[in-house]
């Protein structure tokens, strides 16, 4: 019989740290980047190509795969329960100058007012806003400095946790994550919670200097310039204070209610942003769990969800440096895709 010879090219034999190729069902290990045993999914540390992959019949075939129709029907419901949200009247926004995509790095300021010209704040006496309100000035905004955790700071992360937890909406999001065998109970799912967006990892030279929720929701200042900082009541805030200051913005969502998107260029204290992308007059909870929904259902993708009718994407990316639990990975940011 004759022999026949098979030769490999180099990438045959190469297995990229960040992908699954020539790696499914191989044993969990900890220092992998990623992930390619059938519990990545419910750890959502699997890498980018798992399904391609290590899932010959296609995830979607499976009752508890998260079908990208799954996730503009949820997203719908989501929108639905986002009681409380601004309405019309709670916010008068001022954009002024719209910055074409070759003037967003310019760093002029071209609108002289304030973004906001009124926000009634009545809307921050409400649980999940004060209880948000109370978490952002828990943070060192530089990276390479080591976040202090106090005592205080944990409750105060618990009772956000709590207070989030009872609305419609954070009950949704827990139902449709646990119908998707994610979590087994609503105390997992808090737990899990507060490891993907509490727990420190370093962006620094090892020290525990950052946070997913840091990054998305109060910001930080890395290398000289804004990094995360994604939240309209944080810019508010930091506006009225004259910390923040508006110099544009490059779109404008087609909402014509609150929840809206806008993407600005602002200078937060000298550190300059040239695209902070921001849900303007949407709930602390609903950022939260759209956030946590994308991490979830599409880490390091774009995730395409439905509001209103409206078609918005969502990118997530997880922290590939550290893990917790089982090999799952914190947030490292999450912000809406402004074209």
């Amino acid at each position: 019989p004759r022999t026949t010879l098979f030769f490999l090219s180099p990438q045959d034999l190469y297995t990229a740290p960040d992908s699954c190729r020539g790696r499914c069902e191989e044993p969990y290990n900890e220092e992998d980047e990623c992930h390619c045993h059938a519990e990545c999914e419910r750890h959502h540390s699997c890498c980018g190509d798992y399904y391609r992959h290590c899932r010959p019949e296609g995830f979607s075939s499976r009752q508890d795969a998260i079908t990208d129709e799954d996730l503009l029907h949820i997203s719908e419901q989501l929108y639905r329960s986002d009681h409380n949200k601004a309405r019309p009247t709670d916010i008068a926004l001022n954009p002024q100058y719209q910055a074409s995509p070759d003037e967003t790095g310019d760093q002029q300021d071209h609108s002289p007012q304030p973004l906001y010209k009124y926000v009634n704040e009545e809307l921050f006496s409400k649980p999940t806003y004060s209880s948000f309100i109370k978490l952002l000035d828990n943070y060192q905004r530089a990276t390479g400095r080591e976040e202090e955790v106090t005592a205080e700071e944990l409750r105060e992360e618990d009772r956000f946790l709590q207070e989030v937890m009872k609305t419609e909406l954070m009950k949704k999001l827990f139902t449709f994550l646990r119908e998707k065998n994610r979590y087994g109970s609503e105390q997992e799912f808090v737990a899990d919670l507060k490891e993907m967006w509490f727990g420190l990892y370093s962006r620094g030279d090892g020290e525990q200097d950052s946070s997913g929720f840091e990054h998305v929701f109060a910001g930080e200042v890395k290398k000289g310039k804004v990094s995360g900082f994604h939240n309209w009541i944080r810019f508010y805030l930091l506006e009225k204070q004259g910390i923040v200051n508006y110099f544009s913005h490059n779109f404008d969502g087609p909402w014509d209610t609150y929840p809206d998107v806008l993407g600005l260029q602002f200078s937060w204290d000298g550190f300059y942003k040239e695209v902070g992308s921001a849900f303007v007059g949407s709930s602390p909870e609903f950022e939260f769990g759209l956030y946590t929904l994308c991490f979830i259902a599409r880490p390091g993708r774009a995730c395409h969800l439905s509001l209103g009718g409206y078609s918005l994407s969502i990118q997530t990316y997880p922290w590939t440096k550290s893990t917790y639990g089982h090999g799952k990975k914190h947030i490292a940011t999450a912000y809406v895709i402004s074209p």
